[in-house]
């Protein structure tokens, strides 16, 4: 036990920096377009694992890391996106139902899910209408919506990860997939006609969810997992959505109404839930 509790650290770490990454993204919101954003800060994350990792990257793994920054691409444009019409801290706990939408994709491929996985959809389910759908579609922010739909890409990214990670270095098919990534996002940016020229003004909120969230944060996450198992790290790890809501307060002076908190509790809780393999953990 003592010789997990660095690599448990590690993980509580991953989930502070990601949590607090919402409110960087929301900040960089008011100089950058989303997909500019995402292009730079995606290009960064890539450069700091190219040094580290630049040894394991073969080209036998360019078409699997082609195929989940793909998805990754469209989670983090959903979400960014998303998180112009609402708050950083509804976009964290909104973003956290991947932590259920995971199992529920395990489903789709024959795997079986105990009565702990239901549990916590019903949970996050009851917390995210709380959160977002209380006066029915009509008067449901889009900007949650499209949060909702980035949290399934991530859910499906998750999956495909799971499928490459025991066949490709990590930090190698990382580095490729954030590169995608990242031209994809610029690509999209151009398209849209959305400016780099407010990038100077956003090189706060650009350094630290590049550098620190898509590179530092993934890196100590995939070696922090060699020694904590699954359900125990997705636990830690969907703290994240707490952070992100104590990062939204902190920096950006938002605030949640009591539904909204008990909502975000609900949905807390079921993501916790969702987690528990056996009754002995």
């Amino acid at each position: 036990m003592a010789g997990r509790v660095p690599s448990v650290l590690l993980l509580l770490v991953t989930a502070v920096i990601w949590g607090f990454a919402f409110t960087a993204q929301r900040a960089g919101m008011d100089h950058l377009g989303p997909l500019a954003f995402n292009g730079i800060r995606f290009a960064l994350g890539a450069l700091v694992l190219l040094p580290a990792f630049r040894r394991h990257i073969s080209i036998g793994l360019v078409p699997g890391a082609v195929a989940a920054g793909t998805v990754l691409f469209a989670g983090a444009a959903l979400q960014q996106w998303g998180i112009v019409y609402t708050t950083a801290g509804k976009a964290g706990f909104i973003t956290g139902l991947y932590m259920v939408f995971v199992p529920l994709l395990g489903i789709v491929t024959g795997h079986r899910e105990n009565r702990y996985v239901w549990a916590g959809v019903c949970l996050s389910l009851t917390g995210l209408w709380l959160l977002s759908f209380y006066r029915g579609f009509q008067g449901v922010n889009p900007g949650d919506l499209l949060v909702l739909a980035g949290a399934f890409m991530w859910a499906v990214h998750v999956r495909l990860i799971g499928m490459y990670a025991a066949v490709f270095h990590p930090g190698g098919f990382a580095a490729v997939q954030f590169a995608w990534v990242a031209l994809l996002s610029l690509a999209g940016a151009l398209l849209l006609g959305e400016g780099f020229s407010g990038a100077p003004e956003a090189w706060l909120p650009l350094a630290y969810s590049g550098v620190l969230s898509v590179g530092v944060a993934f890196t100590i996450q995939v070696f922090a997992q060699r020694d904590v198992k699954p359900a125990p790290a997705a636990l830690i790890m969907s703290l994240e959505a707490a952070f992100a809501a104590l990062g939204g307060w902190l920096f950006l002076g938002e605030t949640m109404a009591s539904r909204e908190t008990a909502g975000a509790l609900l949905m807390f809780m079921g993501m916790g839930i969702s987690q528990l393999r056996s009754r002995g953990r």
